[in-house]
């Protein structure tokens, strides 16, 4: 799941939304390997809500991001506006 997410990552870099979307299936895979390996252990899941509680807080702040640039620029394609200036 991982590696799929991260070829979706590098295939897919003209449009913001979906490299958004790629990077949070990159991180419900690491929370799936995450909560996998604590139930083997017999640990506790507390790391698991952290890691949840993060990952909640990168998702809405590149949904922010998103919302910004597409209300500045019309679009969330890459080549329409020039990340420099």
């Amino acid at each position: 799941m991982f590696l799929s997410g991260l070829i979706v990552f590098s295939m897919k870099r003209k449009h913001l939304l979906l490299m958004l979307l790629s990077l949070e299936f990159i991180v419900l895979s690491i929370y799936f390997v995450l909560f996998m390996y604590l139930g083997i252990f017999n640990n506790e899941y507390f790391f698991s809500m952290i890691f949840l509680t993060f990952s909640v807080c990168e998702g809405a702040l590149g949904l922010s991001l998103l919302v910004s640039l597409i209300r500045t620029h019309g679009n969330d394609y890459f080549h329409s506006f020039n990340l420099l200036w």
